[in-house]
């Protein structure tokens, strides 16, 4: 953000702004209009726990179902010249023959038996079950001699991978209940991720589909995890839909029925029993299935496979299921059933005329597996299930961060309360109470009550914006830090209770006993305003003053001894000096980078500022660089012989630490006159007088009116000019996060000259970071629309996003742009409305 050669109003005054409307709607449609939870809230939640629980065991049988994928192919490199061998020129043995064959070397019937038209391809011998068995066993035997082929090393690992991936090694039927949910909780994160990214521009397939491999930290998880998530999102609905089909028995009954199919039979589980002696079944005589198997041949046409099912009495037929050549895709089956007496067909259903039910449930298992779409249809389906792991190992980093986050949030603010209430001893407490806008008075509070702790005082320490007048009747004694913004205003969040405390009907405060800090800047016309209306108005509620209120105009130590000097006397004990850290934290920092953004506009130059300075220098979105500029002249006068420091000043930082600098955007402020060579103090310095590579004194501040939201909750960021300063820091910071769901509003003058950071602002809106970019310029065409014109027009939407919980963010200047904000904020939400939307700590503001 850029400032005025007059120091910025960050804990003083400022502009005035215009008149409000009169409000509208009732309070009861206010609360309405901010919940304090949303639906995408609820998603989200839902979302990332099932991921963490759920999610890990999809790992698995994603990892199991790609392996089984190219089982087939495995195998076969894993034992070379057992499922095929050298093509012979004699004929190879009809199915009857290597049936007989299997069944003298075995001992055991042969229920059924695959062959293949591939020349060399080794049939499949299937035998009959065992007593108890659900399945015989099975060998491949040698197409030309019937002799069995060595057992395929491997299978047993691939059969118990199948296990896994269908039953998780459970017993089948329990194994089977338990997939079906997995499926429906993949079925639910593929669904919720798809509603939680869904962005302003739906048919904008970059939206869905560009991955930034530029990416560092949370954006990069976050940018792998939904892209690919979506790159992915048809596979896994088309696999747990046709999981689902084998999971419960209701809904393949149902979707059999559907087809036409007959229903299935349980098979009833073994009686015990004593063993009786049964006769092999190999003593029956063999039925010659010769005859068939010609009329087979003659009457099937071209095929690739054909398991052949051996009858088991003279009457029964000999059923054959075969893949024609030309067959759509792998269980596109056709049955025949031929009797072996005289080769008559008895039964003959090609898949083309079988029902369509029939052939739609065909297609589900295909489906399953890809082999519906051939080769690539296998692969997509095989990349798609070993990319399960990614997106349980993303999500769980997600999550970890979230929480070190969060954890780091709270541990800022247990130290930001070290000095809150101590041991409650017969005297009450003390209340500390701060009204403050960029952070400044609450440091300089909850110093206060750290002191007054350790000189034995009980303290309390409170925000005004959470008290109400009334509440300070539970206190006999009150230390009170007070910021002043705008001209003589409260600062946002202290608005509210200023308004009650101005009410007629606001509480006598007689036996309260106060003592006031009032923070300012003497530039302004209402130096310490709100403190000194605060000091007046409690007086006439009968408070008492401790002492006479103490005006502090920035960091003027003087004020600060006075005010360490009351706390003594108050609290009887010795106080160590208020605010003696703050003189000390100023770090030198080099000037890098000084690059003009708007050649050509009509306001004054806008410059992007790089600065590098002492390592591991750290900040937080919405932080501010307070800077001390050195001019060429100063309070001194011309015989001051050149550079002198002059009164901080305060910018609004525009990138994070891991953009590797830190950088501003200064607006260049001229002004008439000598003084400075014309140039503003701080621009100035900035923009035209410090040297590249020069030393600038700089201290980073932290801005807790202005913080970020590091949540999945919407955020909105309107600003104009160098106001995008502010807002680009946190929209950086939220794409690190990976939170997406951002509305930008920025105004300024002409498209040609201003559209500053116009290409970092398209990439996040075409990779889904920004969900909505409105931009306006004041100066093109014939009628001027701004920031706040936009908004209005836009105020549906507004409150829609409201109503999903969202933070209204605001950067610029107050004077125009963050008064018509303001004011459209009141049309939309009205007084109650707007002072819930500032007690929720939803409408944060750095204005200038």
């Amino acid at each position: 953000m850029t400032i005025s050669s007059l120091p910025q109003p960050r804990a003083g005054n400022d502009t005035t702004a215009p008149a409000r409307p009169q409000a509208a709607p009732a309070a009861t449609r206010q609360r309405r209009l901010l919940p304090d939870w949303t639906w995408k809230q609820v998603w989200f939640q839902l979302h990332w726990f099932i991921g963490i629980t759920a999610g890990t065991v999809l790992m698995i049988i994603g990892l199991s179902g790609a392996t089984i994928s190219f089982k087939d192919e495995l195998l076969d490199v894993m034992n070379p010249g057992v499922r095929h061998v050298p093509v012979e020129t004699r004929a190879a043995l009809t199915p009857g023959q290597l049936a007989s064959v299997a069944a003298a070397e075995h001992g055991q019937r042969v229920a059924s038996i695959t062959v293949y038209a591939e020349p060399g391809a080794a049939p499949r011998v299937f035998f009959a079950p065992k007593a108890g068995q659900r399945r015989g066993e099975s060998v491949y035997v040698h197409p030309y001699t019937g002799a069995t082929r060595p057992a395929l090393q491997g299978a047993g690992f691939f059969e118990w991978t199948e296990s896994l991936h269908r039953w998780l090694l459970l017993p089948r039927e329990p194994g089977r209940q338990v997939l079906g949910a997995l499926a429906l909780c993949l079925l639910g994160l593929a669904l919720s991720g798809l509603y939680l990214r869904w962005p302003r521009r739906p048919l904008d397939w970059r939206t869905w589909l560009t991955f930034d491999p530029a990416l560092k930290g949370r954006s990069f998880l976050w940018n792998l995890h939904s892209v690919i998530g979506t790159w992915c999102l048809v596979v896994y609905v088309m696999l747990t839909l046709t999981g689902l089909y084998w999971s419960y028995d209701i809904v393949r009954d149902n979707i059999d029925a559907w087809a036409g199919k007959p229903p299935r039979v349980a098979q009833a589980p073994a009686k015990p029993g004593p063993a009786r002696e049964k006769k092999p079944e190999t003593a029956r005589a063999a039925i010659d299935t010769a005859l068939a198997w010609n009329t087979f041949q003659q009457r099937a046409g071209a095929w690739t496979l054909a398991t052949v099912r051996m009858p088991t009495r003279p009457n029964d037929t000999v059923q054959f299921t075969w893949l024609a050549a030309d067959a759509p895709h792998d269980r596109a089956r056709s049955t025949m059933a031929i009797s072996p007496a005289d080769g008559s067909i008895t039964e003959d259903k090609p898949y083309g005329q079988q029902g369509q039910g029939s052939r739609l449930v065909s297609i589900i298992y295909p489906l399953h597996m890809g082999t519906y779409f051939g080769l690539p249809g296998r692969i997509i389906v095989t990349v798609a299930s070993l990319c399960m792991p990614l997106f349980g190992i993303t999500g769980w980093m997600l999550y970890l961060g979230r929480r070190k986050a969060k954890r780091a949030v709270a541990a800022q603010r247990a130290m930001l309360g070290a000095g809150a209430p101590g041991p409650h001893v017969s005297a009450l407490p003390t209340l500390v109470a701060y009204a403050s806008q960029s952070g400044q008075a609450e440091r300089l509070a909850l110093e206060s009550a750290r002191a007054l702790q350790q000189a034995g005082v009980p303290v309390d320490v409170q925000s005004l914006d959470q008290l109400s007048p009334a509440q300070l009747r539970q206190y006999e004694r009150a230390l009170i830090v007070a910021s002043t913004f705008g001209e003589g205003e409260a600062p946002d969040g202290t608005r509210r209770f200023a308004r009650l405390l101005d009410d007629s009907k606001a509480p006598a405060l007689a036996g309260l006993e106060f003592g006031l800090l009032a923070l300012g800047d003497r530039h302004y016309s209402e130096f310490c305003g709100f403190g000194h209306a605060l000091d007046l108005r409690l007086q006439a509620l009968g408070a008492t003053p401790l002492f006479p209120l103490i005006e502090v105009d920035k960091h003027d130590a003087h004020a600060l001894a006075a005010w360490s000097q009351a706390l003594a006397r108050t609290s009887g004990s010795p106080i160590d000096a208020i605010g003696r850290q703050e003189e000390a934290s100023y770090a030198a920092w080099r000037l890098t980078r000084r690059v003009l953004l708007n050649p050509g506009s009509q306001g004054g130059q806008l410059f992007e500022i790089g600065l590098s300075g002492p390592a591991g220098a750290s900040w937080e979105a919405g932080a501010l660089a307070e800077i001390i500029a050195c001019n060429i002249d100063g309070s001194e006068g011309e015989d001051s012989g050149g550079s002198v420091p002059h009164a901080p000043r305060s910018y609004s930082l525009a990138s994070m630490p891991h953009d590797g600098e830190l950088q501003l955007l200064v607006r260049q402020e001229r002004h008439q006159g000598e003084n400075n060579g014309g140039y503003g103090v701080a621009s100035g310095w900035l923009t035209q007088f410090a040297p590249l590579g020069g030393e600038i004194r700089l201290r980073l501040q932290a801005n807790p009116a202005f913080a970020p939201a590091l949540s999945e909750v919407p955020c909105i960021y309107i600003g104009n000019g160098s106001g995008l300063a502010g807002l680009r820091s946190h929209l950086r910071a939220r794409r690190q996060a990976g939170l997406a769901r951002n509305w930008l509003l920025f105004g300024e003058r002409q498209r040609s000259a201003d559209s500053v950071c116009a290409e970092e602002l398209e990439a996040w809106l075409q990779n889904g970071h920004l969900a909505r970019l409105d931009r306006t310029f004041s100066r093109d065409g014939d009628h001027k629309e701004y920031v706040q014109d936009r908004l209005r027009s836009e105020a549906a939407e507004l409150r829609a996003w409201l109503l999903d919980g969202a933070i209204v963010y605001v950067c610029g200047s107050l004077q125009g742009m963050a008064a018509g904000v303001d004011a459209v904020l009141l049309e939309v939400l009205g007084q109650e409305g707007l002072d819930d939307l500032r007690a929720q700590g939803r409408y944060r503001r750095d204005v200038y």
